[in-house]
C-alpha cells in the first residue's frame, strides 16, 4: 500500500457508485427519516444507539451524582455514527462519504474501505468519551463526521497535490494542506471550547485512529501486519 495514488473522479450517478458507500449513503439516510419521521421509534434510537457518556452518573456544581439515563452500551461506539442531528449535518457528512469515499473505496476495496471508516468512526467515539468524561451536562453524540475525518485525512495521504476547492476560499487547496489546516482548526475549536455542541475532539479522534491503521497497513508501527493481504 503506497502512499500516494493516481486520482480518478467519482461517479456521477447513483448507480456507479462504490457498493459500501452506496450502502452507508442509504442507512445513513433511511435512518434519518426514521428519526424525524416516526418520533417515538426516534427517541428510542437516540436512548439506545447514541453515543452516551461512559459513565452513568455525573457530579453537578453542588458536588451532587445524578444518574444517567440511559448509560452507554458498547454497541454505541458504532451505531451513533448512522445517527445524525438535523438535514443540514446529514447533507454535509453525506456528501464528502460520496466526494472523498467513492475514491477511496475504489483504490483500497470495499472491505478494507469499511473497516477503515469503522475504525475511524470507533477512533472518534473513543475520543468523544473521554472528553466528556465526568462533564456537569451529558448529552448524547450522533453523526457520521468522525469517519469522514478519517476519509479526509486518508484522502490527502493519498492524493496529496489533488486541489480541493472550498466553497469561503477563492482558490483551490492541495489536499495535504487542506487536511493539516482542518486538523489545526479543530484542535484549536476543541481546546478553546468555541463552536459549543459540535465535538471537535471527536472528529479528531477519527482523524487519528484512520492515520494509525494506515500506518499499521503500511508496516511503520511496533506492531506489524500479518504478511500477505490483509482482507
Amino acid at each position: 500500500m503506497a502512499y500516494t495514488y493516481t486520482y480518478q473522479p467519482q461517479p456521477r450517478t447513483f448507480s456507479a457508485f462504490p457498493p459500501v458507500v452506496k450502502i452507508l449513503l442509504i442507512a445513513n439516510i433511511a435512518i434519518f427519516a426514521v428519526q424525524y419521521l416516526l418520533p417515538q421509534v426516534g427517541n428510542m434510537l437516540m436512548n439506545h444507539f447514541a453515543l452516551w457518556p461512559l459513565t452513568n452518573q455525573v457530579i453537578d456544581q453542588f458536588g451532587q451524582r445524578h444518574n444517567i439515563r440511559p448509560p452507554f452500551q458498547v454497541w454505541q461506539v458504532l451505531t451513533y455514527g448512522f445517527m445524525h442531528g438535523g438535514i443540514g449535518h446529514l447533507f454535509f457528512n453525506m456528501f464528502a462519504l460520496w466526494m472523498f469515499g467513492s475514491v477511496i473505496e475504489k483504490v483500497w476495496g470495499s472491505k478494507r474501505f469499511l473497516f477503515y471508516y469503522l475504525v475511524c468512526i470507533a477512533g472518534a467515539a473513543a475520543a468523544q468519551l473521554i472528553v466528556t468524561y465526568g462533564v456537569l451536562k451529558a448529552y448524547p453524540t450522533v453523526g457520521a463526521s468522525g469517519g469522514v475525518f478519517g476519509l479526509l485525512l486518508a484522502f490527502g495521504m493519498m492524493f496529496p497535490r489533488q486541489p480541493i476547492y472550498f466553497i469561503f476560499l477563492p482558490v483551490p487547496i492541495p489536499a495535504k494542506w487542506f487536511v493539516i489546516g482542518y486538523g489545526a482548526i479543530e484542535l484549536f475549536f476543541g481546546v478553546t471550547g468555541t463552536l459549543s455542541g459540535i465535538a471537535h475532539f471527536a472528529h479528531l479522534g477519527g482523524m487519528v485512529g484512520g492515520y494509525l491503521l494506515i500506518q499499521y497497513w503500511l508496516g511503520k508501527l511496533p506492531w506489524k501486519p500479518p504478511p500477505g493481504k490483509l482482507f
